[in-house]
């Protein structure tokens, strides 16, 4: 029998994890944004428009785990150790610096209105994607989207993203992944 949800279900699920990881490091962003929006309604659009980068993540991230199953070790260590790398990536840390500053993130990327506050947040989302997207590859390769796996990664992300030294703890998590995955090749 086969016990993968739907593609709704599974992209739904997605979305609210993805809304309970990122709270924690998006919420400087998001709290800063409300504080100087024109209307009471333009804060859930920026949180709308940063969701939907999430769930269309969701839809490759389904793909992804419906084709790989439950275990698959020669998957798992080569996504570790990709996502180890990733991590010591200059995308990863260009994008770690925009989602790290949200004064600097609102200044240079501010758009006005309801559609604005919407555009803002994917923009923001998609940053936010690029900081990480290797740890989403994790969570559904080699976590199989359990919940230890789900609180590490949020702890890690906002750590990188809300600590003085996130920075390193991108890197030191970065080698940490790569010595798993040569671990779990082994």
């Amino acid at each position: 029998m086969d016990m993968m949800p739907s593609a709704g279900a599974y992209v739904g699920s997605w979305t609210v994890m993805m809304a309970a990881m990122m709270l924690p490091s998006v919420a400087p962003f998001a709290l800063l944004y409300a504080r100087g929006a024109s209307t009471a309604a333009a804060p859930g659009l920026l949180a709308a428009g940063y969701l939907a980068v999430w769930a269309l993540v969701g839809v490759p991230a389904y793909a992804l785990d419906r084709a790989l199953g439950m275990e698959h070790p020669t998957a798992t260590a080569a996504v570790l150790i990709a996502a180890g790398l990733y991590q010591l990536s200059p995308i990863k840390n260009a994008c770690l610096r925009r989602c790290r500053s949200p004064v600097d993130f609102l200044v240079q990327h501010w758009r006005s209105g309801l559609g604005g506050a919407f555009r803002l947040g994917a923009e923001h989302g998609m940053f936010c994607l690029g900081c990480c997207i290797a740890l989403m590859a994790v969570l559904v390769i080699a976590g199989g989207m359990g919940l230890v796996w789900v609180a590490a990664i949020a702890l890690a992300v906002a750590a990188e993203k809300l600590l003085p030294w996130g920075e390193l703890v991108s890197r030191i998590g970065g080698l940490a992944l790569i010595v798993a995955g040569i671990v779990v090749a082994l």
